[in-house]
């Protein structure tokens, strides 16, 4: 079976059509795993019983006669830090080594409902903390393009596993790019949606104001379809909001596209560059206009990030104490409480999220809360502001992903400034709670994936479903 050139819509037609069971179609994706997986580490579970299971339902309906949802018999693959009950959920922790979720996550209901085919839980930085997946506790992911390369970060594992066709698309979250970063680096379509857009119940915590659970897929059709799905209201997550999906019809050249100056910095690839450029062109010669505009507070973006983040990690990581669930040591020789909670934590935690507890614990500490958190919060909100004032001008807002392609394995790891620069032009678009949409546009000399990013205003993500479609014909 030709996986490369499936999508969800020709999935669902070899399905009713009967070209192909539900069944068959799983079988391909989990035999290409076990004959390549071993080289990309894109896995961390297999759920072979449960997807065999959801597939034999598909093909039952589909012999009886009736009709079956967009998604039935899409086989996909979903990070290991949302919940699928029954299987193990890691978030890329040996904390969680051996946790097994209790119960299902919204997303993982609304796509069990649809008929879709989980195939397993996909590796990731630990608890979403990197932009490599370097900083699994277990492996790292590779990029398909390239072996001695980074597939990026956290969701690593997801875009890794749509990029080399183990799943037809698959679900990540996205804090300050994981989505869109690794999107980027694997040459395929990630979305961000805005915060509050996707339920984030039964996701594993790591910064509660700015998580976003979304899709990776091939193609924008297949991310619009999975996005209209999965969003809406949830009344177990009182951040979410009721669907605002409408559709937008417009002519390319009735759009105003804004290109932010600070985003096309020193130091970007020039590789990196003259692939954005490329698709600035594609839209200038579709009739769009191209505006300069100026988002004069992201230089303080990063700074900002990584204060925000690290104190809500702090305060959403502190339930991993080897008392209530997850790794614990315990030793006889030490008895204390307090003992416990150093030696769990100390042994079951990475380097990086045992480094931001402890910023976060520090920049919430009593006499730096107001120097740090208070400021980082103020600053947050001149960002929102300079992206409203952005739309009053122009309809979308287009920039790079990343400022470079996929790294060397290894180049980054032993420098923690140099690896969060990787996010510098995803982290905005989080802290102002906006939808993105990494695209591919095209590769580097090496045939390394190079992507762009379209910037919406809020729960505006059909305007830029609808404009990733568009470019996807230029």
């Amino acid at each position: 079976m030709d996986l490369k050139s499936l999508t969800i819509k020709k999935v669902h037609e070899g399905l009713i059509k009967k070209e192909f069971s539900a069944k068959e179609l799983t079988n391909s994706y989990f035999e290409r795993i076990k004959a390549f997986d071993g080289q990309i580490k894109a896995f961390l579970t297999l759920s072979e019983d449960l997807a065999f299971l959801q597939a034999k339902e598909i093909d039952i309906q589909i012999s009886s006669g009736k009709e079956i949802p967009i998604l039935a018999g899409t086989p996909l693959v979903l990070k290991d830090n949302i919940l699928v009950e029954g299987i193990r959920c890691t978030a890329g922790s040996k904390i969680l080594e051996n946790y097994i979720a209790p119960y299902d996550a919204t997303v993982t209901k609304k796509l069990k409902a649809q008929g879709a085919v989980i195939l397993g839980k996909t590796n990731m930085d630990e608890f979403a903390m990197g932009s490599s997946t370097e900083n699994s506790a277990f492996f790292p992911t590779k990029n398909p393009y390239d072996l001695s390369r980074v597939a990026g970060g956290s969701s690593g594992g997801s875009a890794a596993s749509v990029a080399n066709d183990f799943s037809l698309y698959g679900l990540g979250s996205d804090t300050g790019g994981s989505i869109r970063q690794p999107a980027s680096f694997c040459g395929v379509v990630g979305l961000k949606p805005s915060y509050g857009a996707v339920s984030r119940y039964g996701l594993i915590a790591m910064a509660s104001s700015l998580d976003q659970i979304g899709p990776l897929a091939k193609h924008t059709e297949d991310a619009q379809i999975i996005f209209e799905v999965i969003g809406g209201k949830d009344p177990l997550d009182s951040t979410s909001v009721e669907s605002m999906v409408s559709s937008f019809k417009f002519q390319v050249s009735e759009l105003k596209i804004g290109i932010p100056k600070e985003y096309f910095i020193k130091g970007i690839d020039k590789e990196v560059e003259a692939g954005v450029k490329g698709a600035i062109s594609k839209f200038e010669k579709a009739g769009a206009k191209i505006m300069e505009i100026s988002l004069p507070h992201t230089e303080y973006a990063l700074p900002c990030y990584y204060i925000v983040v690290p104190s809500e990690i702090s305060a959403n990581l502190a339930r991993y104490d080897g008392i209530k669930y997850g790794f614990s040591k315990i030793k006889d020789d030490k008895k204390d409480l307090i003992d416990v909670y150093f030696d769990s934590r100390g042994e079951g935690l990475g380097d990086e999220v045992r480094r931001r507890v402890m910023l976060g614990t520090f920049t919430l500490s009593a006499g730096y809360y107001e120097a740090y958190y208070l400021r980082a919060q103020k600053v947050r909100n001149l960002i929102k502001q300079d992206f409203d004032k952005a739309f009053k001008i122009v309809d979308v807002i287009l920039t790079p992903t990343t400022p470079t392609p996929a790294f060397k394995i290894g180049e980054k790891v032993a420098d923690p400034i140099s690896m969060y620069l990787s996010d510098i032009f995803t982290v905005p678009v989080n802290l102002a709670g906006l939808p993105g949409i990494s695209l591919p546009c095209g590769k580097t000399k090496s045939g390394l994936p190079l992507g762009f990013q379209l910037i919406g205003k809020q729960f505006q993500e059909n305007m830029i479903l609808e404009l990733g479609k568009i470019f996807e014909t230029l």
